[in-house]
């Protein structure tokens, strides 16, 4: 039997668990991912925005415009805010804020682990959680304010991590809640706690109330869709959330939870009723300001700036102007209803709104209403939740039999309120229109130049165009006392006489002029006190043709008359040149200051944020008359008053002066009247040269409406009585010192 070789066996090689070398293989990965993600994060930490130190930090804040008795009139902003510090912000907004944004606020270090896992198992299985229950504690929310960026991307949520993380490091709690209180959109341009305050209850953040508080807390999430006066049910559904969540948290008990779960929402105006009282005044303001301020530090930097404007003056002379226009507006017929819904096809008298609703209303208010039906004699109006409606009384003043001859359903027109009320949602109404004629007022104070009221317009949203300060105007008969200054200074009196005939003036090119009085007739020999009182043309004329055109146009020029053109013609006499009503009013302070004018200022100084001052404006005046010479004047134009053109004026029942000015063709009217304290010029007019129809002259247009502004400023005011030459004092004469500080 053969035997069988065996071949010789072969060592095995060693070699590594499998396991083991997936061991390796995922931590060279995960050293791979450690140093990619530090790389990662380095770098986001190298691109990251510096966090300013919370004193340093400051965000826009509102310029604030002041009066005279230094009471916000207007407000100078791109984001509406006030800056509050911690202990201003009452401990029920505080702990309403945390128990609705971030109820472990005080225990976390800037991020809330559990609120991120929840958020993102939310997200992966679409399902709904409690309102007010996301992912971001406050601090990541500041963080985003601080980033500027809102949209939902890793790179802004890993940003928005390490700005949370540097910010818990950096600052305490009480800073990292203030900042955000003060960050924090809360409305339509409205930033902070205490801008919404003051927007939505006109209240200080220390006048408010648990449930103002609660509601207040609710509008960081959504300040659109939770806002009390564009959505009502939700933000009530919103507050009472809020307060479910502190009842929750036990920051307060259940019991003052339903109390103020049952209280309704009760919005007060966002202002009070002076602020924006006077829009041209401040776009006036502004635009000075922006000669000497950058655009940051006018609408950002919070300057207070104190102006000379005085509130009850103001409101006198705004209200007396848009009444005296409407008033004037009527006598020129109805011109139609504004508008008709029904243009559009889609429209409904049910849903319509319009957006005069917005705001609250209150009689006297001139709001756009909706005729919804007309029947019989008498039509029905709907304005915003109210009802109401017109007949023949309210409508009188179109001359038509009823409101169904000039009105139609579906038509827009302009109703003024008499009453409101607010059980049955019913309203009284008067119809009125907007007038197309336009007019200006302007008050300085006498011994100051300050200016104590400014109205450029009807209707400031309608036209910016300040008709006050802008509008260059032929003057008319207002130049008259221009003239007869100069006479008086070379040696004529009051008493000097003239002849008022016919005459005629022959100009180098052989043109002939020959002047009428605006009644037609002449009285022959009369004094030159008859001539002003009554307003003669010829013989203002005659007179400055013997004192010599060219040394009344250097009287002019003293009275302020500077950037005008004022052609060496005789015309010029009874007012043929321009000026504006500010310059005007300017121009008769000197008759009532015996000689001295005013500069008008408007300014009385300006602060920074930190209250430096940066400027201050002093009174500027000049002796431009002799006090003989103005107090013969101021004699004068007091007879106007009582024996000449402006004899309505004496139902002040006190001494005031002034003039009447009207021109060719009857396009302008005007009225520049004082008392010893103030004095305002009024001017009436259409925008487009254009008549205001026959014998509307500044008597019967321009002069009701000043006399019914100085009825309402003097009304309980003491009597004053007019200086005299001799009882004058020295009036200081001082430059005008305007500092502006670097």
């Amino acid at each position: 039997m053969a035997s069988q070789n065996k071949l010789p066996s072969r060592k095995r090689k060693n070699r590594l668990p499998v396991w083991l070398w997936i061991f390796f293989f995922s931590l060279i990965i995960a050293f791979a991912a450690v140093g990619a993600g530090v790389g990662i994060l380095l770098g986001y930490e190298y691109n990251l925005p510096k966090i300013q130190s919370l004193e340093d930090y400051r965000p826009d804040v509102i310029t604030d415009v002041y009066s005279d008795d230094n009471k916000v009139i207007g407000e100078l902003f791109i984001e509406k805010r006030m800056i509050v510090a911690y202990e201003e912000i009452p401990p029920y907004l505080q702990l309403a804020i945390i128990a609705t944004e971030d109820d472990q606020f005080y225990k976390h270090s800037g991020i809330n682990y559990y609120s991120i896992i929840r958020a993102v198992l939310k997200d992966f299985i679409k399902q709904s959680y409690p309102v007010g229950k996301g992912a971001s504690t406050i601090t990541q929310q500041l963080a985003r304010m601080l980033l500027g960026s809102y949209e939902k991307t890793w790179d802004r949520k890993i940003k928005e991590l390490l700005i949370a993380w540097k910010i818990e490091r950096q600052y305490s709690k009480q800073q990292i809640l203030t900042l955000y209180a003060n960050l924090h959109n809360m409305g339509p341009g409205i930033y902070g706690v205490a801008a919404a305050a003051d927007y939505y209850f006109g209240k200080q953040l220390k006048d408010l109330t648990v449930d103002e508080c609660a509601m207040i807390a609710g509008l960081p999430r959504n300040p659109g869709a939770y806002s009390p006066r564009a959505h009502p049910s939700t933000a009530l559904a919103r507050r009472n959330f809020v307060l479910g969540r502190m009842a929750t948290e036990r920051m307060i008990s259940r019991k003052l939870a339903e109390e103020a779960k049952g209280k309704p929402i009760v919005l007060k105006p966002p202002r009070p009723s002076h602020i924006n009282i006077a829009p041209y005044f401040l776009e006036y303001v502004r635009k000075s300001l922006s000669e000497r301020y950058s655009t940051e530090e006018i609408w950002r930097k919070g300057l207070r700036i104190f102006t000379t404007l005085n509130i009850e003056m103001q409101e006198a002379a705004s209200k007396a102007l848009r009444e005296g226009l409407r008033k004037f507006d009527k006598t020129r017929g109805w011109r139609g209803p504004i508008d008709n819904i029904f243009k559009n096809p889609a429209a409904s008298l049910a849903t319509f709104s319009h957006p005069d609703w917005r705001n609250p209303f209150a009689p006297e208010d001139i709001v756009v209403g909706l005729i919804e039906g007309v029947s019989g004699k008498d039509a029905t109006v709907r304005i915003g939740k109210y009802h109401g409606a017109i007949g023949p009384k309210e409508i009188a003043w179109t001359k038509a039999a009823s409101p169904g001859t000039i009105l139609k359903p579906g038509d827009l027109a302009h109703f003024k309120i008499v009453s409101l009320d607010n059980d049955r949602d019913t309203i009284s109404l008067l119809l009125e229109q907007r007038p197309a004629v336009e007019g200006a007022i302007i008050i300085l104070q006498n011994s100051t130049g300050e200016i104590k009221a400014m109205v450029g317009g009807y209707d400031f949203q309608f036209s910016e165009f300040n008709r006050s300060t802008q509008a260059l105007r032929q003057v008319g008969s207002t130049f008259k006392p221009i003239v007869y200054s100069t006479a008086f200074e070379k040696g004529m009196t009051p008493d000097s006489t003239i002849v008022d005939a016919p005459v005629s003036f022959t100009d180098r090119t052989g043109r002939t002029w020959q002047p009428g009085n605006y009644d037609g007739k002449f009285e022959g020999q009369i004094t030159i006190r008859r001539a002003l009182t009554q307003s003669r043309n010829v013989p203002t004329i005659k007179i400055a043709s013997l004192i010599g055109i060219k040394n009344v146009i250097s009287m002019a020029r003293r009275f302020g008359l500077i950037n005008n053109a004022l052609d060496p013609y005789l015309p010029l006499a009874i007012g043929s040149c321009e000026a504006t009503p500010l310059e005007m009013a300017s121009a008769f302070t000197v008759f009532p200051n015996l000689g001295i004018q005013a500069k008008p200022y408007f300014l009385r100084r300006v602060e920074d944020y930190d209250h430096f001052k940066k400027e201050e404006s002093t009174p500027q005046t000049d002796q431009v008359l002799s006090p003989e010479v103005a107090e013969q004047m101021l004699g004068l134009l007091q007879d106007v008053v009582q024996n000449g053109t402006a004899t309505a004026a004496k139902s002040l029942g006190r001494p005031v002066g002034g003039k009447t000015g009207t021109t060719n063709d009857f396009t302008d009217a005007w009225f520049v009247g004082f008392t010893p304290s103030i004095t305002a010029a009024v001017w009436v007019g259409y925008d487009e040269k254009k008549t205001l129809g026959a014998r509307q002259s500044g008597a019967v247009v321009a002069l009701p409406i000043w006399i019914s502004c100085m009825q309402e400023i003097l009304k309980d005011k003491p009597v004053e009585q007019f200086q005299t030459a001799k009882s004058a004092e020295p009036a200081p004469v001082d430059d005008l010192r305007l500092t502006i500080d670097d």
